[in-house]
């Protein structure tokens, strides 16, 4: 049976514990063992590399050097790292390892609440099969980006709210690789009701069976 940890927590407005247990839902529906906590420093513990699958659902926060060693290991031994939105994106951002594990940091989101088109980019992948582009109504997040990523869908701004960057062409979804890990991302899922909409749940769910050991 494959294993994974989840861990919660940070701003509330994210709704990361309800967020958590989707997640949590999805992965018991395929088979695996879950633990979802808000201890951040289940991210370091000594069984962490035993995982097969993490998932931080995190806002900021802080984990100490020794905690991020270890979870970094975790990964690049080949433990899988996957996260929608506010995972990855914003977890821990004064943190340099983990800025380098997960190859995004957020930067910002122009308008705040706005309609925006997803485009994929690679059809051919499984995580994309059969989703065509879509509207959607979210954070767009404006974010700086590893660029060793492989893009696997894009959103492109407008510059209604911040004219010098009309035309930007920003990775939405990807995928990647911290040593033998797989890291998976998506922007996508601002609050977990957004999760419901089929071609963002289809993507994550997808995602994270990717990115599992």
């Amino acid at each position: 049976m494959k294993t994974a940890l989840v861990v919660w927590g940070g701003l509330e407005l994210h709704e990361p514990e309800k967020g958590a247990h989707i997640v949590r839902e999805i992965l018991e529906g395929e088979g695996f063992e879950v633990d979802v906590t808000g201890d951040y420093t289940a991210l370091g513990g000594e069984n962490v590399g035993s995982y097969d699958l993490i998932v931080p659902q995190i806002t900021g926060g802080e984990l100490d050097r020794e905690n991020s060693i270890r979870f970094c290991a975790a990964v690049e031994a080949g433990t899988g790292l996957a996260a929608f939105h506010h995972g990855l994106a914003t977890s821990f951002q004064g943190n340099a390892r983990i800025r380098f594990l997960g190859g995004c940091t957020f930067a910002t989101h122009p308008g705040d609440i706005i309609s925006y088109q997803v485009d994929p980019k690679r059809t051919d992948d499984p995580i994309m099969a059969g989703i065509k582009s879509f509207e959607h109504t979210s954070e767009q997040y404006y974010m700086h980006v590893d660029p060793t990523v492989e893009v696997l869908a894009t959103t492109t701004f407008s510059g209604e709210h911040a004219f010098w960057k009309k035309g930007a062409q920003m990775p939405v979804v990807y995928k990647s690789a911290y040593g033998h890990g797989r890291v998976f991302y998506t922007a996508l899922g601002h609050k977990p009701a957004e999760l419901d909409k089929p071609e963002i749940k289809t993507i994550l769910h997808r995602g994270l069976l990717w990115a599992a050991r």
